[in-house]
């Protein structure tokens, strides 16, 4: 395997994302779209999770396929995201056809980040503004660090992110993930520079510093109530999945999370992964499938790094930069 292109979910072809974040506001939104609608499922390990029309993405249930996923911060606040980003896809003629009228299908997913310094005294919901604004900057090109829903997020010890990478398989099928880090646990190792996903580095792509050892005690965390650190992520390929299929390479990538993030998928997090597929492949075999998966939590571990790594600084935290850059 190797990574696509441009080393970003957007590699899967026909994926866009668009991004849009508030500097004042200290939160932004993330959102993921295509040039038509796609299959998708989810996958939710952590204790506190926030949604918006995941039930819809069951295989038992009727709808087929989603207009756009939303990441967002705001808390429950961010929500609203999605209703912007619908209207904006509703003025484009898109959405499931329903007694006459399309309907956008934006299923959507929040972090906590309502504590991180930023100005909170709107007397107006901001959020559905910036999810509409990100729709109308959807594009191939995916910034990394502090952008979109990871602009005002972090970690344990570090400033979050936006995080993105992909793979090709052997038999040509593209996989992509894209994640926002807002995580109770740490991306590094105890309070040093190297990443757990060090591991699963393609070139110097994090910083190429490889694997040190853990140091003795528990692993640093974010003191959090529930509700307040997630993980929020979109797994994503061209090989043609049903939304069982999908919610299998969901399954897989939670791994992802796990092998980047210590402690992951705990009971103040959210943790939560979106999968999608534009069908665009046929898919040879069970085989297949397996390496899906695997290329899945692959590229998610390795995007949750790049997040970190190209956090920017000015946040409550200080960013990877500041602390290891050279």
């Amino acid at each position: 395997m190797r990574p696509g292109p441009r080393d970003a979910i957007t590699d899967v072809p026909g994926l866009l994302v668009g991004q849009a974040h508030d500097a004042a506001l200290r939160s932004g939104v993330t959102v993921l779209t295509a040039r038509a609608p796609f299959a998708a499922a989810v996958d939710v390990m952590g204790g506190a999770p926030g949604t918006r029309e995941t039930e819809l993405l069951a295989p038992d249930r009727l709808v087929p396929a989603v207009d756009a996923l939303v990441l967002s911060g705001g808390s429950a606040f961010g929500l609203d995201t999605a209703s912007g980003v619908a209207e904006g896809l509703r003025a484009l003629g898109r959405g499931f056809e329903a007694a006459g009228q399309r309907v956008p299908i934006v299923p959507a997913a929040i972090l906590f980040d309502l504590g991180n310094g930023g100005d909170k005294g709107w007397t107006a919901n901001p959020y559905a503004a910036l999810g509409r604004k990100a729709l109308e900057m959807a594009r191939a090109d995916v910034a990394e660090g502090s952008h979109g829903a990871g602009h005002g997020a972090t970690t344990a010890t570090l400033a979050g992110g936006i995080g993105t990478a992909s793979l090709v398989l052997e038999g040509g099928h593209s996989v992509g993930a894209l994640v926002a880090v807002n995580a109770v646990g740490s991306a590094t190792v105890g309070g040093g520079p190297h990443f757990w996903a060090a591991p699963w580095e393609i070139g110097a792509e994090f910083g190429g510093l490889g694997s040190a050892m853990p140091p003795p005690g528990p692993p640093p965390t974010k003191l959090a109530a529930p509700g307040e650190a997630t993980t929020l992520a979109i797994v994503a390929t061209d090989a043609a999945l049903d939304k069982a299929g999908c919610r299998r390479m969901a399954v897989a990538a939670q791994d992802g999370i796990a092998r980047a993030l210590v402690p992951a998928h705990t009971p103040f997090d959210g943790d939560l992964v979106f999968a999608a597929s534009t069908g665009a492949r046929p898919l040879g075999g069970p085989a297949e499938a397996l390496w899906l998966g695997h290329a899945a939590s692959t590229c998610l571990a390795r995007a949750i790094a790049r997040a970190v790594y190209h956090a920017a600084p000015g946040g409550p935290l200080p960013s990877w930069q500041e602390r290891f850059g050279r």
